[in-house]
């Protein structure tokens, strides 16, 4: 969440930040957490005016009962009274309290000053690319990705609807092979400087919640009432609570983290919009790269990421381009944000693969990771920057419509021969 005192210090800043976002709702909620603040600041100076004006009658009681006043029940009412008065204050404190927290937790992120400005997806600008696009596609290209699994029987949705229900995706044979060369060469890429970790996938509320997922987004997470334990929709809501309620050392920093992982989504707004196939699904897998790193650090981490995410869809030999996320199409938790598209011939569309961000100290205010530097007194709120290194399923697409052959085969890229066990191309079945 934003640092409350950014609000109580330099509100027209927060305002001119979160007005870049597009969204007229957002100023209402600020004002809104602007006045619970005021209201909580004013609670708490009557009841600590009121506490202070306690001790001194009690001091004065107890004056008085020495010396045998009989003023001193009198005195001693007065202070019950402010004493009830009190309490009452603390309660609305804490009601108060309660309820600027909730505001804050729903109020997103401030853009970066140099996140481009815009209102949707349509105004995110090209940074990069594309590359490796050919100057046209060939007619065996032109397929799309569920027809050509379906035909070489690696993509079976029909039954994974059978066994759970729509919008579950199932691969088998070569095609399950493939899913999971692909998460492989996404971990194997980034072992240099990323440690691997295999978190869980069941957490608890208050981790969901440090990443922004909740309470805004409740609706979009699988939630398993009985335990009180939520589905990751990705990897990065486990990594980013690792040290929560932590304090690192500076030179612990940047923590570079790594993760495979099955991610589970209900995609609640997507009915009806692409759901075929591999594009759209409840639960996927992905490989996601994760740092905890100090506010200096965090611009050039950034850049890192995009790197080694664009250096693998590159290594695939898929086209791509790099595009920035604009304000108004910029996620809750986001400072700044990239996306790199694929483009499959058969979908005829470009497909987000993978999206870095970098999110200031947003998410670690939630989480309550802090660092200290040196000697230097005190500490501070850290910053986290996460990237999806491969998703699957629409990497998994891209390849199937940009390397069919004309004989219906899909071959297989270089960089994922090691681990395909000997296959160089998936053929009809037929043959």
């Amino acid at each position: 969440m934003i640092d409350v005192r950014l609000l109580r210090n330099d509100p027209a800043v927060v305002r001119a930040a979160l007005a870049r976002r597009g969204k007229p709702d957002l100023l209402e909620q600020l004002e809104h957490a602007i006045s619970l603040d005021a209201r909580l600041r004013d609670i708490m100076l009557e009841r600590d005016a009121l506490r202070q004006q306690v001790n001194g009658l009690s001091k004065e009681v107890g004056a008085l009962r020495k010396a045998g006043d009989t003023a001193a029940e009198e005195v001693m009412a007065k202070s019950r009274a402010l004493g009830d008065a009190e309490t009452g204050l603390a309660a609305e404190t804490e009601q108060v309290e309660l309820a600027l927290r909730d505001v804050l937790l729903r109020i997103p992120n401030l853009p970066h000053p140099d996140a481009p400005n815009g209102a949707s997806d349509h105004d995110n600008p090209l940074v990069s690319g594309p590359h490796h696009l050919p100057t046209q596609f060939a007619d065996h290209q032109k397929v799309p990705h569920w027809e050509i699994g379906a035909a070489l029987g690696i993509l079976d949705n029909e039954r994974a609807v059978k066994i759970s229900g729509a919008m579950f995706t199932m691969q088998r044979g070569l095609g399950a092979t493939l899913s999971r060369a692909l998460c492989q060469y996404a971990l194997d890429s980034n072992a240099d400087e990323f440690e691997e970790v295999r978190p869980p996938t069941l957490v608890t509320s208050a981790t969901l919640t440090a990443t922004g997922q909740l309470p805004k987004f409740a609706d979009d997470a699988f939630f398993i009432e009985r335990d009180d334990l939520w589905c990751i929709p990705t990897a990065e809501v486990p990594l980013t609570s690792l040290y929560a309620g932590e304090v690192l050392n500076e030179a612990q920093l940047p923590a570079k983290m790594m993760a495979y992982s099955p991610c589970y989504r209900r995609e609640a707004g997507s009915a009806g919009r692409d759901t075929r196939g591999m594009l759209r699904s409840h639960e996927f897998d992905k490989v996601e790269i994760l740092a905890v790193a100090t506010p200096e650090q965090s611009p050039d981490l950034l850049q890192e990421m995009v790197k080694r995410a664009e250096k693998l869809i590159s290594g695939l030999g898929l086209p791509y381009r790099i595009i920035e996320i604009c304000t108004g199409d910029m996620g809750q938790s986001h400072h700044r944000s990239f996306d790199i598209e694929v483009y499959a011939p058969g979908c005829d569309a470009w497909l987000e693969v993978s999206s870095v961000s970098w999110f200031a100290d947003y998410q670690a205010r939630r989480a309550d990771i802090r660092f200290k530097r040196g000697t230097q007194k005190g500490t501070e709120i850290a910053h986290t920057l996460n990237g999806s290194a491969l998703a699957v399923p629409r990497v998994w697409a891209a390849i199937m419509e940009n390397n069919r052959q004309a004989d219906g085969s899909v071959r297989i890229p270089d960089v994922l021969l090691p681990y395909m066990r000997g296959t160089t191309h998936i053929v009809p079945k037929s043959e």
